[in-house]
C-alpha cells in the first residue's frame, strides 16, 4: 500500500473493512484483537495504525514504535483470537515516520472468539456480540461442520411424508433397477409403496436411512420433510413463499392484481409448481406465428424461469427464518431467496457454472424431484435466454436476489388491441371536450375517463404530481427509463384527459417544462 493509497482512505473515513489506530496500548489492545475477530468472522478486513480514528490525524510511529506494535500485534493474533489467526503487516513511510497497515484475512475457522470467549460481528463501521444461534450456525456451516438440511426435525416421522411423492422419488431414484427387472414405469405409478419397495428389495425405512433421510429413530431430516412432506410448514414456517403481482412498479404500492395465500404451502416440489403457476398466469403471452390460433410464448423464457426458481428453492438458506418471495411488477420479475451466495462463490462465479450446494444433502435428493441437473449450468443456462437477468447479493437485506427485466418484451396482441381501444376512446372523449362549450370543459373533462378507472400507475403519477416534476422525475418514480416513447405513453394520455397538465402550455418543449396535478372544483 502506498502513502497516497492511505491518504484516500484516511479522508473516506472508517468503513466496514477499514478501521483506524493511532497507537496500540495496553489500554486497547483489547480492542484491537476484538476488531481482529470481527474481520475473521466476516470478510476481513485492514487495521491502519497511525491514524486518529476520531479526527483523521495523521501522527506516524517511530522506528521504536513500528517494532512495539508490530510485536504486540503478533502477540494478539496468537493469543487474544481463537483459534489463532495469521496476519500480514505492511510498513508504510510516510513524513515524519511510518504507518503500520495490518490485513486480517477472513476466517476458514469460524466462529472466531476473543481470548474472554466473546464472538464478535461487523454491524456497519462497529462491531457487535454475536448471541443469535442461527447466525453461530451459519459460520459453522461455512467451515462444513454443520449442515442445517442434515439435522433432525423433533416430533416428526415416516408418518409425515408424502406417499404419492415418496412413489416418485422412488421411481426415478431406481430407474435403472425397474429397467433391469423390466418393470413398467407407467405400472409402478399404479402400485403401492410397499410394493415399490418390495421390487427394490428393501423396506422404505432402510432406504430413506441408508440415504441420510431419517435418522436411526425414525426422526425426518430437514431435507426429507421439505422435500417430501406432506406439511413441512408445521415443523418449518418459513419454508414457504409470497407471490405479489403489483400494480405499478413500486414494492410499497397499495394495489395488486394477485397474490398467494394458504395453498402456497406444501413441499419442495409443490411449492416449485406453484411459483410455476403464478408467474405463468401473471405474465403476458406473445404471439409468435401469424395464425391467429397459434399458441403464444410466454413474454419471459419458461427456461430462464424454470432454473432460477429451482435454483431459489435449493440454495435458500433454511437457518433464516423468511420465505421465498415472488413479485411481478409491471416492468420486471423479483425473486427474493434468504440467504447470500455460500462461501467461497461469488457474482462471477455462478455466471460461469460454479455450482457449490448450500444444502448438500437436498441438493442430491431433490434432483429426482425438481427439473435441475446438478452440473451448475442453470445460471448459465437462464442467462443464454434471458441476457439482461440481474443478480444481486443484498447483504444488508441478507439475501439473494434475481431480476429479470420485462420492458424490453413486446406486448402481445390482446394488449395492443386493448390499447389501441384506449386510445380511440380518448381521443374520442378529447373530440366531444372541444366541441363542448368552454363554460362545461372542466365537467366532462372529469367526465372523460373516471378517476377510479385509471390504472394504479396512472394514479401513481398523478399524487406524485401534486408537487410539480419534470418527466425525468415521472419516469425514474414509475421505474422507467427517460425516454420520448414513456413520456407518450404515460404522461401524455393523462394531459390529454385532463388529470395532469403542463406548468408552461404555452411553451411544451421548454426545458423548464414541469406537470402537476389538475386540481378540480
Amino acid at each position: 500500500m502506498t502513502s497516497e493509497e492511505i491518504l484516500k482512505l484516511r479522508d473516506t473515513a472508517e468503513q466496514t473493512r477499514v478501521q483506524f489506530k493511532e497507537r496500540i496500548t495496553r489500554d486497547n489492545k483489547y480492542d484491537v484483537s476484538c476488531e481482529m475477530v470481527t474481520f475473521s468472522n466476516t470478510h476481513g478486513g485492514i487495521i491502519i495504525i497511525g491514524i486518529d480514528d476520531k479526527t483523521g490525524r495523521i501522527n506516524p510511529l517511530s522506528f521504536k514504535e513500528v517494532q512495539e506494535t508490530t510485536n504486540m500485534l503478533g502477540g494478539l493474533a496468537s493469543d487474544g483470537v481463537v483459534p489463532s489467526i495469521l496476519i500480514d503487516i505492511e510498513n508504510v513511510p510516510m513524513e515524519g515516520g511510518v504507518i503500520v497497515v495490518v490485513t486480517i484475512k477472513q476466517g476458514l475457522n469460524k466462529p472466531y472468539r476473543d481470548n474472554k470467549g466473546i464472538i464478535w460481528m461487523k454491524q456497519g463501521t462497529d462491531k457487535r456480540k454475536v448471541f443469535d444461534n442461527a447466525e453461530l450456525i451459519a459460520m459453522l456451516m461455512e467451515n462444513g461442520q454443520v449442515h442445517p438440511d442434515s439435522m433432525p426435525v423433533k416430533g416428526t416421522s415416516m408418518n409425515d411424508l408424502d406417499e404419492d411423492i415418496m412413489k416418485e422419488y422412488l421411481i426415478k431414484r431406481f430407474h435403472n433397477e425397474f429397467e433391469r427387472q423390466e418393470q413398467s414405469i407407467t405400472d409402478l405409478r399404479h402400485k403401492s409403496l410397499s410394493e415399490i419397495t418390495s421390487i427394490i428389495g428393501q423396506t422404505l425405512n432402510t432406504i430413506l436411512k441408508n440415504f441420510g433421510l431419517v435418522q436411526t429413530d425414525g426422526t425426518l431430516t430437514l431435507a426429507a420433510l421439505a422435500l417430501m412432506g406432506k406439511y413441512p410448514q408445521r415443523w418449518l414456517p418459513a419454508f414457504t413463499v409470497r407471490c405479489i403481482s403489483f400494480v405499478g412498479n413500486n414494492i410499497g404500492g397499495t394495489e395488486f392484481r394477485d397474490k398467494s395465500g394458504g395453498d402456497a404451502d406444501g413441499n419442495a416440489v409443490h411449492l416449485y409448481k406453484y411459483i410455476m403457476s403464478f408467474l405463468t398466469r401473471n405474465l403476458r403471452h406473445i404471439q409468435v406465428e401469424k395464425e391467429f390460433n397459434s399458441q403464444g410464448e410466454l413474454e419471459v423464457s419458461a427456461t430462464t424461469l424454470s432454473e432460477i426458481v429451482v435454483n431459489s428453492i435449493l440454495h435458500r438458506s433454511y437457518i433464516i427464518e423468511a420465505p421465498l418471495r415472488i413479485f411481478i411488477f409491471d416492468n420486471r420479475i423479483e425473486i427474493h431467496s434468504p440467504g447470500l451466495l455460500p462461501e467461497g462463490v461469488n457474482m462471477e462465479s455462478i455466471k460461469h457454472g460454479i455450482s457449490v450446494p448450500r444444502n448438500k444433502l437436498f441438493f442430491n435428493h431433490a434432483i429426482h424431484l425438481l427439473p435441475y441437473t446438478g452440473a451448475g449450468s442453470g445460471i448459465t443456462r437462464a442467462m443464454k435466454f434471458t441476457p439482461s437477468i440481474i443478480f444481486k447479493n443484498d447483504e444488508m437485506l441478507n439475501e439473494f436476489v434475481v431480476t429479470i427485466s420485462r420492458e424490453e418484451n413486446v406486448a402481445n396482441d390482446r394488449v395492443v388491441d386493448r390499447d389501441d381501444r384506449d386510445k380511440e376512446l380518448i381521443e374520442k372523449k378529447i373530440e366531444e371536450i372541444r366541441k363542448t362549450p368552454d363554460d362545461r370543459v372542466e365537467d366532462d373533462r372529469d367526465k372523460c375517463i373516471p378517476y377510479k378507472n385509471l390504472d394504479g400507475t396512472q394514479k401513481h403519477i398523478i399524487q406524485f404530481c401534486s408537487i410539480p416534476r419534470t418527466a425525468r422525475e415521472i419516469l425514474e418514480h414509475i421505474g422507467y427509463s427517460y425516454h420520448p416513447i414513456h413520456i407518450a405513453k404515460y404522461i401524455k394520455p393523462l394531459i390529454k384527459i385532463g388529470f395532469i397538465e403542463m406548468t408552461e402550455p404555452e411553451k411544451p418543449n421548454s426545458k423548464n417544462q414541469k406537470y402537476r396535478k389538475v386540481r378540480k372544483g
